[in-house]
């Protein structure tokens, strides 16, 4: 007859997925493994204009690539390639609105290869052309000159929880409302 307490002594094997995201937890919580995360980001946030792929990133971390991409979406809440999108995007709104520089030039200055891609790109996440965005950006700047340039910029972050081709789709199919532009706002 077994013991009372036999059941105590067995290992219980937990399934491979929930044992994968607890080993997934602990890692996040690895303070080598953020500072290696940060490292990447930063070095992101330097260069933005420059190309990053995850190869590249995860050299700079240290780790393997798959690692570091599911690391990365985990700490930071977006994959590295859309990350790279968003400060792309601020970038290109913040030259459109303090400089006088071409779209062209913005262009090629924040990373983008090809007009085109910049232009629908663009478009894509903030709802305006950058010709648009320039227009009604030097039109809040009378609004604005009180507010610090930190909250600006986090108030203007393009929203990127999407990917953008599915953003498209969505859009394409009607089951995504466009952005809003400030006329059509309540």
């Amino acid at each position: 007859m077994p013991s009372r307490n036999a059941h105590l002594s067995r290992p219980t094997v937990s399934p491979p997925r929930a044992r994968n995201a607890a080993v997934d937890a602990g890692a996040l919580e690895d303070p080598a493994l953020l500072r290696r995360l940060l490292r990447a980001k930063d070095r992101m946030d330097a260069a933005s204009h420059e190309a990053w792929p995850v190869k590249r990133l995860a050299e700079v971390s240290g780790v393997s690539e798959a690692h570091f991409a599911r690391s990365f979406k985990r700490a930071f809440g977006l994959p590295p390639h859309r990350y790279l999108l968003t400060r792309r995007i601020e970038q290109a709104t913040t030259l459109l609105r303090d400089t006088d520089l071409g779209i062209t030039d913005i262009a090629f200055a924040t990373g983008w290869e090809s007009l085109g891609t910049f232009g629908r790109t663009f478009h894509d996440i903030t709802g305006k052309s950058p010709s648009a965005m320039r227009i009604d950006a030097r039109a809040a700047m009378h609004e604005l000159d009180r507010v610090p340039a930190c909250v600006l910029k986090a108030a203007q972050r393009p929203d990127l929880t999407i990917a953008v081709l599915e953003k498209r789709r969505r859009v394409a199919d009607d089951t995504l409302p466009p952005t809003l532009n400030k006329e059509d706002m309540p």
